[in-house]
C-alpha cells in the first residue's frame, strides 16, 4: 500500500494543485479545506505524513500541530508546515510544536515533493536493531524508535529522535550544528542553523530528568554525556 498524504489547506486550488502533484509521485492523499474533517478522518487511518497550512478558517494551524503532538496515536507523524508567514518566528514556533519542516508560499511543488520523500525517508528508514544507554537515566532503542527516561517512556518526533541518537552514539563528542544539519537532512538541507537550536530546546523539555546530558558547547555545538 502506497504511503497516505494528508493534506490541509482552505486554499481550494493549491490543495488540488499539491495533491495533482503528490498522486504523479505515487502517493495517496486525502484532501481537507479544515481541520474538523481531517480529525474525524484519523479514526479510520493515521496517515504517514501531514501537510499543514497555519493560516485555516477557524482554526490556528498551530493549534491543530499542538494537538497532534499531544495525541499517542498521531505524536510521531511527521509534519510539514505551509505558511504564508516569512517570519523566521513563526518557522521556529512551528518548529517548537514538532513539525518536521516547512515550506513557505508560493513553493515550487517539486520543492515540496522532494520534502516530504526527504521528511518520510528519515522517519521511516529501516534501521538494524542497535540500543545505547547513557548511565541509568536514558536508554535509546534505535529499532523500536523508543526513548526511555528513567524507564519511561518518551515519544519524540523523527527529527528530535535522529538528532539525540547521533549525540549519544558519539558520546562526548562535539557536534557543530553544520554537522548536525549534514546528518539529519543531507542533501535535502534547506534549513537554518537555528533549526537545530529549537529542536534541542525540545529535546531538553521532554528528556525532563535527563535534559541534562545534552550539553551547549558555546559558539561550536552540542555534546550528549554524563
Amino acid at each position: 500500500m502506497s504511503q497516505l498524504i494528508a493534506v490541509i489547506d482552505d486554499e481550494a486550488d493549491l490543495l488540488e494543485l499539491v495533491s495533482l502533484h503528490l498522486t504523479r509521485a505515487g502517493f495517496q492523499v486525502v484532501k481537507f479545506l479544515d481541520p474538523v474533517p481531517f480529525f474525524a478522518s484519523l479514526r479510520k487511518r493515521i496517515p504517514d505524513l501531514i501537510i499543514l497550512d497555519l493560516m485555516l478558517p477557524g482554526a490556528d494551524g498551530f493549534e491543530v500541530c499542538k494537538s497532534l503532538k499531544q495525541r499517542a496515536e498521531t505524536r510521531a507523524v511527521p509534519i510539514i508546515m505551509l505558511t504564508a508567514k516569512s517570519d523566521e518566528t513563526d518557522r521556529v514556533l512551528g518548529l517548537e510544536l514538532g513539525a518536521d519542516d516547512y515550506v513557505t508560499k508560493p513553493f515550487s511543488p517539486k520543492e515540496l515533493i522532494a520534502r516530504v520523500k526527504a521528511v518520510l525517508r528519515r522517519s521511516g528508514e529501516p534501521r538494524g536493531s542497535q540500543k545505547i544507554a547513557v548511565g541509568r537515566l536514558l536508554v535509546l532503542d534505535r529499532d523500536r524508535h523508543e526513548i526511555l527516561v528513567e524507564g519511561r517512556r518518551v515519544d519524540l518526533s523523527s527529527t528530535e529522535f535522529n538528532i539525540l541518537f547521533l549525540l549519544a552514539s558519539g558520546r562526548g563528542r562535539v557536534f557543530t550544528r553544520e554537522q548536525i544539519l549534514d546528518h539529519v537532512w543531507g542533501n535535502e538541507k534547506i534549513v537554518l542553523d537555528r533549526t537545530i537550536d529549537v529542536h534541542i530546546k525540545n529535546l531538553r523539555e521532554r528528556l525532563g530528568p535527563a535534559a541534562g546530558l545534552i550539553k551547549n558547547i558555546r559558539g561550536v555545538g552540542y555534546k550528549l554525556e554524563e
